[in-house]
């Protein structure tokens, strides 16, 4: 039988994510970049991800620089979603200020990491446009997306960042860590990112949690309303970015496409980003499990309807 209260086990949660930060603390310059940069040789995202390997006309070359592209967007989404994660961690840090210090220690480190991986991910970006030809654009502003995000219910936001940061462990365990052909720097920037996005992920779900013991059944229902817009408005966003990096591709591909294999090309782009950044959260990870303990069938429901499309 366990003796522990529901607080005093929470408090432990909050406790070992304290000295898991502290164990994986680690510096930019130090720790992850130590005077290299990326080059175009190298392959930056894995075929598990990209889906390069699926348009067979591609040649090898091409299919390298496909993993660039999407490389470089993958790290713009991450410096871009934690703009808004930082933001609501803060917000919601102020529920333990004069409650469990460890939580609020938790939560305070949180946004400490959060604000040093978006200067992470600015240097990634400086180092992919360094190597790789002009004409690249990302087109969402951090600043407006999260004022879109946040201008939902901390139920929804909590979990739409608990989703994000479940299926970055599953990016990095499954796709990124096995590759052996990926370009050493750009592994270590998303293996250092993944050993404290782990703690993360227990404290997003904790705080959601929270969150979700003080809704009644009609705040419940609009927050689920509110995910789903949130889906909705992250979808938006892969499109155009997706079209944009396929534009990218196709004009400085080594060979001039067909309009088939132009359209492959834009399909897979975004499959690629619907898979990235949507689904394989949803397939890869704890996160249906976790919604459907916290919401009704009927709701349930309504997010998996909402996901249908895109899968």
């Amino acid at each position: 039988m366990n003796s522990q209260s529901p607080a005093t086990s929470k408090h432990d949660r909050y406790a070992r994510a304290v000295s898991a930060s502290k164990r994986a603390r680690w510096d930019i310059d130090r720790d992850v970049f130590h005077g290299r940069s990326l080059h175009a040789s190298e392959k930056f995202l894995p075929d598990g991800l990209s889906k390069a390997n699926t348009l067979e006309f591609l040649t090898e070359h091409e299919r390298r620089f496909m993993s660039q592209v999407q490389g470089r967007t993958y790290a713009n989404i991450f410096g871009l979603v934690e703009r808004f994660i930082n933001a609501k961690i803060l917000e919601v840090s102020a529920n333990h200020h004069f409650g469990d210090q460890a939580a609020l220690e938790a939560l305070i480190r949180f946004s400490d990491e959060e604000i040093k991986h978006q200067e992470l991910f600015r240097r990634v970006e400086s180092s992919c446009a360094a190597v790789m030809p002009s004409g690249y654009t990302f087109g969402p502003e951090p600043n407006e997306v999260a004022r879109v995000v946040l201008g939902k219910s901390t139920w929804a936001v909590l979990a739409l960042t608990c989703l994000i940061e479940l299926f970055t462990q599953a990016h990095y365990v499954e796709s990124i860590a096995p590759d052996k052909q990926l370009s050493p720097l750009f592994k270590d920037v998303f293996r250092f990112h993944w050993m404290e996005e782990s703690q993360h992920a227990v404290l997003d779900e904790l705080e959601w949690l929270a969150e979700d013991a003080k809704l009644g059944v009609d705040e419940r229902t609009q927050a689920v309303t509110d995910l789903i817009d949130l889906v909705h408005a992250v979808d938006g966003i892969l499109k155009a970015q997706s079209a944009a990096d396929a534009t990218y591709f196709i004009d400085r591909a080594a060979q001039g496409f067909s309009g088939a294999d132009v359209a492959r090309i834009e399909e897979t782009f975004l499959r690629a980003y619907r898979y990235q950044y949507i689904i394989s959260g949803v397939e890869r990870t704890r996160f249906p499990h976790i919604l459907r303990e916290l919401v009704t069938e009927t709701d349930f429901d309504r997010v998996v309807a909402a996901l249908a499309p895109l899968t």
